[in-house]
């Protein structure tokens, strides 16, 4: 069987590594898969690597910028020029089924339909926190869909509460991690001794970076030497917080405890040398962070919400706290440095956890599965 795979970007964040273990259990599987990119990216040798061919072709991916008269009449344009292009790839290709990889290109699965094709779309989104118009229009075309997957039981509730329909062809998978090789031991350290914290995401007001940042300055005033190492880039229009976050960094009770690194290929190494990792989203329909952080066997703290409150059991695997908090955030990030006991007793619990729920390999057989059903 020939599979298309239509993907929105071509970097090497949560939901873009999720794809190559998705291509390496479709490629295990026995099936040819190509995969189609709007731009050049770091995300295409993995691809390749993982036993897909892949195409480079552009195409609009719904954004914000859209969301205006100006925004719309570009997308548009920017549709025009698409369906020719998709028609010219579809037949070089010529597919028995497709797979669109997020709910922000829904023209593929048009495509889809169109050449009388299945069409599975895989959900990584939970955008439960836009207006129910923008919920709608988002979600709306899945009912197009052949079935559905969903990275998480909060991805599905979202889909379903926006359009009831849609409960009875979506199914959750939750997201395969692959673990690091070897799991190096943590460092020593005695209670409130120095720490060393680490946030991996995009900078972007839904990771909460801002709020990490007003954690870090309350520890600090309790006089915990803590620093913080960031690790990600910034979204497209989001230049603003940024901006913000660096200046926030660069006041007096914040000074020189602050690295941002910038977008950081492997964040293994980070996460290693971690005392204890953050995941202070607002919003995350999954968090592949927090696996990868469990994996490694490091204490992690994360916000109580959607995907990351199905992966953390909270006291047992990691502590949870409420989005936004940063005082909240404090208390745990407090708790943890004064207990490093209960920081390796989490981790360790952790570890095995994840190894058991959110294994690559896992993944890639329930994947293929669901896509080939």
């Amino acid at each position: 069987m020939r599979l298309l795979v239509a993907h929105p970007s071509p970097d090497v964040y949560g939901s873009d590594l999720q794809l190559v273990e998705t291509v390496r259990g479709l490629h295990q599987a026995g099936q040819r898969v190509t995969v189609v990119v709007p731009a050049h990216g770091p995300l295409i040798p993995l691809l390749e690597d993982a036993g897909a061919s892949v195409e480079v072709m552009p195409f609009p991916v719904l954004r914000k910028a859209y969301l205006s008269l100006t925004g719309l009449v570009r997308l548009a344009a920017a549709l025009t020029v698409f369906w020719v292009r998709a028609a010219r790839l579809w037949r070089r290709v010529r597919p028995s089924r497709l797979l669109v990889n997020t709910v922000t290109i829904p023209w593929w699965i048009l495509v889809a339909r169109a050449a009388r094709v299945p069409v599975v779309c895989h959900v990584h989104e939970a955008e439960d926190d836009q207006p129910r118009p923008v919920r709608l229009a988002l979600t709306a075309p899945l009912l197009l869909a052949t079935r559905v997957v969903a990275n998480s039981r909060a991805s599905r509730d979202v889909l379903v509460r926006t359009v009831s329909a849609l409960g009875r062809r979506t199914t959750v998978v939750y997201n395969g991690v692959p673990g690091p090789e070897s799991v190096a031991a943590a460092r020593s350290r005695t209670p409130n001794g120095p720490l060393r914290l680490v946030l991996v995401g995009r900078l972007s007001p839904r990771k909460g970076t801002d709020v990490t940042l007003e954690a870090l300055a309350e520890v600090r005033r309790r006089g915990i030497d803590a620093r913080l190492r960031v690790c990600g880039s910034v979204f497209a229009g989001y230049e603003w917080f940024e901006q913000e976050l660096r200046s926030r960094a660069s006041d007096s009770d914040l000074a020189g405890s602050v690295e941002f690194l910038g977008y950081v290929a492997e964040p293994a190494r980070e996460l290693e040398q971690a005392d204890v990792v953050l995941v202070p989203s607002r919003v995350e329909p999954f968090g592949n962070v927090a696996v990868e952080a469990l994996l490694a066997e490091r204490p992690l703290v994360a916000s109580r919400v959607q995907g990351l409150a199905e992966i953390v059991t909270d006291g047992e695997t990691g502590l949870l706290v409420t989005p936004g908090d940063a005082g909240d955030l404090a208390d745990a990030i407090q708790r943890l440095a004064a207990d490093p006991a209960l920081a390796a007793e989490l981790a360790s619990a952790g570890r095995k956890d994840a190894e058991e729920r959110f294994g690559a390999e896992r993944y890639r057989d329930e994947i293929a599965a669901e896509v080939l059903g």
